[in-house]
């Protein structure tokens, strides 16, 4: 009887995770384009929805016996569902630069909650998702809704799809020319490539990792520079 029990919560927990990842799934297919323009305008208009998601968030703590790429999803989902909360709370706004509270910027607010326990967004994406797992490629997980951001993925992260959804992602961001300007013998690229630089180079150079994505073979005495950042929100 005990066992039974168990699987059935180990079963309707498991139901409900999906639920709410679909719930946010549909809000990011419904309100972001293929490429990564946000429309927070009709998201406000549904920010409910949004709000039953984070419900969930709220109630849930990753467990030991999640595979990594189930834990990255749900921490990078978390991440991106609290950013576009906090725009919706201080829409209309030109940039996430220009929210303030308490004297704190938009990244080192506590305002996060999952599994009863309160984060920053600086917390979500340092001490946890870099920290913990090794994996530059969550750089295009989690979003910064700004313009030079690496694009928001239009779907919600889940452990089937992390793999093939982060690699798009990541071929996307570098072969953008909005974003990072490639030539076989000159690279001016994102200043994400310059302030995580050792998230990028434990494997290689910095060279190295772009030729894994780029169109453009980069040959490896390339000149590189960065660019400047972009922060005007990625919204219509």
């Amino acid at each position: 009887m005990k066992k039974l029990l168990l699987l059935l919560i180990i079963v309707l927990t498991f139901s409900q995770g999906y639920a709410q990842t679909s719930i946010f799934n549909d809000l990011l297919q419904n309100n972001v384009t293929k490429d990564g323009i946000v429309d927070y305008k009709s998201l406000k208009e549904n920010e409910t929805k949004l709000d039953s998601y984070i419900t969930y968030l709220e109630k849930t703590s990753p467990e030991k016996n999640w595979s990594k790429n189930k834990q990255k999803a749900f921490w990078i989902n978390a991440y991106n569902a609290y950013t576009v909360k906090l725009i919706l709370e201080n829409y209309p706004l030109k940039s996430i630069m220009n929210i303030k509270r308490k004297g704190k910027d938009a990244w080192n607010i506590p305002f996060a909650k999952v599994g009863n326990k309160v984060y920053t967004l600086n917390h979500i994406e340092h001490e946890i998702l870099r920290k913990d797992f090794n994996d530059p490629r969550i750089h295009v997980g989690v979003n910064c809704a700004s313009g030079s951001c690496p694009q928001l993925g239009n779907f919600a992260f889940t452990e089937d799809n992390y793999e093939s959804k982060t690699n798009e992602l990541m071929k996307k961001f570098i072969n953008d020319s909005s974003r990072n300007k490639i030539s076989k013998k000159k690279v001016q690229i994102s200043s994400i490539f310059d302030w995580f630089k050792g998230d990028f180079t434990k494997n290689g150079s910095v060279i190295d990792y772009l030729n894994k994505y780029s169109d453009v073979e980069i040959s490896s005495k390339a000149k590189i520079s960065y660019l400047k950042y972009d922060w005007t929100l990625n919204g219509k």
